[in-house]
């Protein structure tokens, strides 16, 4: 059998078995696909004839492409070996030759994360919070655009779990359910604010939209009356944040971001902030404690006689 055959095995066992999420498997195919490529490349047909030493060029060859960052050598990697153990428990190799191969130790780099005040600013820059007499008529993808950067800060769900949301995904009690990665549900509030725009524009805005398309639950439209995409939401935030002078490198993870460090700052314990942003470990919440001790030394040293000579 081929090897892209016996890598079809794979993800059918990633999507069936393990319920992986469409994007995540997407970015499997892609990393697989990219081992293949090498492995032709070097003409290996056959799953026996794949050794150590040659994975461990593909490794090689990984940190020689210019722009790709170390975390991307260590994703490619991981799929690399997740498909080589998936082989050996499957019985179609008697060793995982990439068993020894190990990815590049990645320097631990701190979310960028935005203070209230620059997030008022992106919000206010995305448009106005209008009042409940006000005509929205005149600029309804304003209010639209309003509503989605407003629940995106308000529930720190990831862009692809808030533009997949749908109108059954809210309840009248201000609570929206998320679907994380491996499609792993959470319940996640959203705060008076957001709920009010969102109720308007689910009443105001989305109904005109809706006219536009076929028909379809989402919640997030765009002019066809289809669902919103997410490069439309990056554009959205990056045009907002060039008009509130944030700077080119503001995106919808940035607002993650911020989320996490603003509620940890305000009190909220780390294991309900892992909660709310659907991390399958609490190791991977704890780097935004790392951001809120950092701004409290910083804050200390600012302010306390002795902190400084």
């Amino acid at each position: 059998m081929t090897l892209a055959k016996l890598s079809e095995q794979y993800f059918r066992h990633l999507a069936v078995e393990r319920g992986m999420a469409k994007n995540t498997l997407l970015a499997y195919r892609r990393d697989i696909g990219r081992y293949l490529e090498f492995l032709a490349g070097r003409k290996v047909s056959s799953v026996d004839s794949i050794t150590e030493l040659l994975v461990g060029d593909f490794a090689q060859s990984l940190g020689q492409v210019n722009g790709l960052a170390q975390s991307s050598v260590a994703r490619i990697l991981s799929s690399v070996r997740g498909l080589h153990k998936f082989w050996l428990i499957e019985g179609v190799t008697e060793y995982d030759p990439s068993a020894v191969v190990k990815p590049p130790k990645q320097r631990r780099h701190l979310p960028k994360a935005l203070d209230l005040d620059q997030v008022m600013s992106l919000l206010d820059a995305v448009g106005s919070m209008p009042s409940e007499d006000s005509n929205v008529a005149d600029d309804p993808i304003r209010l639209r655009d309003r509503a989605l950067v407003e629940l995106m800060f308000a529930c720190g769900g990831r862009i692809s779990e808030v533009l997949a949301l749908d109108l059954d995904d809210f309840n009248e009690d201000g609570m929206i359910r998320l679907f994380g990665k491996g499609s792993k549900e959470r319940m996640v509030p959203i705060g008076k604010f957001s709920k009010i725009l969102i109720d308007m524009y689910r009443t105001r805005v989305r109904p005109v939209l809706a006219a536009n398309g076929k028909g379809t639950p989402a919640m997030f439209l765009n002019q066809r009356g289809s669902r919103l995409s997410r490069q439309s939401a990056w554009s959205i935030i990056s045009k907002a944040a060039e008009v509130a002078g944030l700077g080119p490198e503001i995106s919808p993870h940035t607002l993650r971001h911020s989320f996490a460090t603003l509620i940890l700052e305000r009190g909220m314990d780390v294991r309900q902030v892992q909660e709310l942003l659907g991390h399958a470990s609490v190791t991977t919440t704890q780097i935004y404690t790392k951001v809120s001790v950092d701004q409290l030394r910083e804050t200390h040293a600012n302010a306390h006689p002795r902190a400084r000579r």
